[in-house]
């Protein structure tokens, strides 16, 4: 977290997600306005990890094949030899992910979900761990198309970096004027270090109360009256996933509700769909309407109280 808050000005609370997301090998989008630092974050976190790691750039013109591979016929083995495509790392950045087309953006689904490639009729297993971080721009942007429910739902947060604070952007300025400060990091774990945090972070215990906690809230989302799509069985998963990731590196071997709580907006939010009505009321912007729903949510869902230790 400090390798990369050597890049990364004012910015505390979304590194800490990013970590979070990537100790519980999930997947982390990212959206916000062009310039604030999206690109960054993702390329401090993973040159911060000494594994495998690969960027595509997402264009309207990107076709599948330039995302999983693809197969050449080798003239001089007479038989076709598979050329795997950049999403064979560990850690895969998708810069602008919006902007390619959905038959592109499809060619992810398999990749994330099941950790494996495959093309024409062979399956090919991927690297772990695997994450994808992946940016992306308001939908209001020119030249974006929206995430379609199944791709959002794979990943396991979305946040928002935010404009920087007065004196951040100042210290910005006087550490970026002549170099930039990626070039002044490197890998301060390795990629079996990293694997043994995951493994710490799986392990950590959390409590039957705690996840009927986690459920009841992500069943709310379903009946709430402002929401056409609520969390979907895969989100209480990865909410239970990244709460545990969360108390490991808050150094607790336990998860708290507080836990659930903190992550809820980021964990929950991608996945929400709005009714048009109660969009409607919020000037079609549904992101503060979506995090009004999910804040609702919790503050009207019962707090499990009792000991966190293993029975």
């Amino acid at each position: 977290m400090q390798n990369v808050e050597r890049v990364i000005d004012g910015k505390h609370a979304a590194v800490f997600t990013a970590l979070t997301v990537l100790l519980a090998e999930g997947h982390l989008l990212i959206e916000d306005v062009p310039g604030v630092g999206k690109t960054m974050l993702a390329k401090a976190l993973a040159r911060s990890v000494d594994c495998s790691v690969s960027r595509i750039q997402f264009t309207p013109d990107l076709l599948p094949s330039d995302v999983t591979g693809v197969s050449v016929y080798n003239q001089a083995d007479r038989q076709f030899e598979f050329k795997p495509g950049p999403v064979f790392a560990n850690i895969v950045i998708g810069d602008e992910i919006n902007r390619a087309s959905p038959k592109t953006q499809s060619a992810l689904l398999e990749c994330m979900e099941e950790r494996q490639v495959t093309v024409d009729g062979t399956t090919y297993p991927l690297a772990l761990p695997f994450t994808v971080m992946a940016t992306q721009n308001p939908i209001e942007m020119e030249g974006t198309y929206a995430l379609p429910e199944a791709q959002r739902d794979r990943f396991m947060a979305r946040i928002s970096m935010g404009y920087p604070d007065t004196d951040s952007e100042l210290a910005m300025l006087d550490s970026r004027d002549t170099s930039s400060p990626l070039a002044q990091i490197g890998a301060v774990v390795s990629g079996a270090q990293l694997r043994g945090m995951m493994e710490a972070a799986r392990g950590v215990f959390a409590s039957g109360a705690v996840k009927e906690y986690a459920v009841s809230i992500v069943r709310a989302t379903r009946d709430d009256r402002d929401l056409r799509l609520g969390a979907s069985p895969r989100a209480t998963l990865q909410l239970i996933r990244a709460a545990k990731a969360q108390a490991a590196l808050r150094g607790r071997g336990y998860v708290l509700p507080d836990d659930i709580d903190s992550l809820a907006v980021a964990v929950l939010g991608h996945r929400l769909v709005p009714t048009s009505r109660a969009l409607g009321h919020h000037h079609h912007d549904s992101g503060p309407l979506i995090e009004e729903v999910v804040h609702r949510i919790l503050a009207a869902t019962v707090v499990p109280v009792g000991t966190a230790e293993r029975p």
